[in-house]
């Protein structure tokens, strides 16, 4: 008995012991189950698509100064967001994955990441960072 069948029975068995099924109903669920469990496994098998020179060219043109166009709806927007992302059934690492896009990339529009860059330098929180740091200690070394 192969293991699809088996775990197809157990499935089964879980089922019966939940809701009333006749003996027609058991083998119907016992076949499907078997069959998609089958199916799920071949399709894990195969390679997943690897993106193409023209999917990744697209990508690219895709993030533009002003405005990010969703590859999978052609929706345009500041930022891709993972709420948008969970509408096509996938986060920002299995899009960039699927459309050839650096991990690093922000799927953000260029504008949007000079910005938040030029507001964090000026904003300089590694420097107060460091001066608290050196305050704790000082004050450390006075309380010992």
């Amino acid at each position: 008995m192969n293991d699809y069948l088996k775990e197809a029975i157990a499935i089964a068995q879980a089922q019966a012991s939940v809701r009333v099924m006749n003996e027609e109903e058991i083998i119907l669920f016992i076949q499907n189950v078997a069959n998609n469990l089958k199916s799920i496994a071949e399709s894990d098998e195969k390679e997943p698509d690897m993106p193409t020179a023209e999917m990744i060219a697209q990508a690219r043109k895709s993030i533009k100064e002003k405005e990010v166009i969703c590859l999978e709806c052609g929706k345009t927007m500041k930022v891709i967001t993972d709420r948008h992302l969970r509408q096509h059934g996938m986060d920002a690492a299995q899009y960039k994955k699927k459309w050839g896009i650096h991990k690093r990339v922000p799927l953000t529009c260029k504008y949007l990441v000079r910005e938040r860059s030029t507001r964090m330098q000026a904003m300089q929180l590694w420097e107060k960072r460091h001066s608290r740091q050196e305050m704790e200690e000082h004050d450390d070394s006075q309380s010992a």
